[in-house]
């Protein structure tokens, strides 16, 4: 049974990973895992779980909504395809994650955070579209399967919600603007797509503790429509600096609490 203060901590990690789930169109779990290990001394393999399975729910649609509200639209055959695809990976990294000890994991995890800061720092902004009035074209919509693969895999490896892996790839391989590849990861977790991974964390774990994820999942919903209404205020480079310096920062205390 998890304490009051427990539960206390998880709402406030949730609330804040999903400011920046909104903030950045991320899925929330980069800071979700890592932070429950540090404040709350759990192991990063039953952190992991905890993240996946408090982003089972529909956490982002407060985000998403926002985001259509200021005239971003996704486009649905991007989105099964990239599902299809997390589907598939998902639960194949889960099972990778209980083959791998807990320090290895967290220096996995922690070289994860850093490689993704950089790409998302030295990415060229192909198609810059801030202004939500026009969208980018989809080219190459057959690469939103493999993408949608491997976001799968790392998310169930690292307990990420997998916009970390699929938005840079969204920008760089097809083109999208920000705004656009932030709202169109966010529509992929809509669905309860990590459902096969959060089902091999519970069955290697004998359970989760679902108070936790309760209390992760519930202030994640109350973060993301804010974090979403503030995107559309910032620029580009501005968003991007963040991005960068909240994975590494991210990466370097997961390592030094190690």
């Amino acid at each position: 049974m998890s304490s009051p203060y427990e539960i206390v901590v998880s709402g406030v990690v949730g609330a804040a990973a999903g400011v920046l789930s909104g903030f950045l169109g991320i899925g929330g779990g980069a800071l979700i895992a890592p932070s429950l290990v540090l404040l709350l001394g759990i192991d990063l393999h039953r952190a992991q779980g905890i993240s996946l399975a408090a982003l089972l729910p529909p956490v982002g649609l407060p985000a998403v909504l926002a985001y259509r509200k200021v005239g971003v639209r996704v486009k649905v055959l991007l989105v099964v395809a990239l599902v299809v695809g997390f589907v598939v990976g998902a639960p194949a990294g889960a099972w990778s994650a209980h083959r791998v000890p807990g320090l290895q994991l967290r220096w996995a995890f922690a070289a994860f955070l850093v490689l993704a800061a950089f790409n998302a720092v030295r990415a060229k902004p192909t198609v810059d579209r801030d202004e939500p009035e026009a969208a980018a074209p989809v080219r190459r919509l057959w690469l939103a399967l493999p993408i949608g693969i491997l976001a799968g895999v790392m998310s169930g490896m690292l307990g990420v919600g997998g916009g970390l892996v699929a938005l840079p790839m969204l920008r760089r391989f097809l083109h999208l603007g920000r705004l656009e590849a932030q709202a169109t990861t966010l529509a992929m977790m809509l669905p309860p797509i990590g459902l096969p991974a959060v089902y091999v964390y519970a069955r290697e774990q004998g359970g989760l503790p679902w108070e936790l994820l309760g209390a992760v999942a519930v202030g994640f919903v109350i973060g993301a429509g804010g974090g979403a209404r503030l995107t559309s205020r910032v620029n580009t480079h501005s968003a991007t600096l963040v991005y960068a310096a909240f994975l590494v920062v991210m990466a370097i205390t997961l390592v030094v609490g190690g």
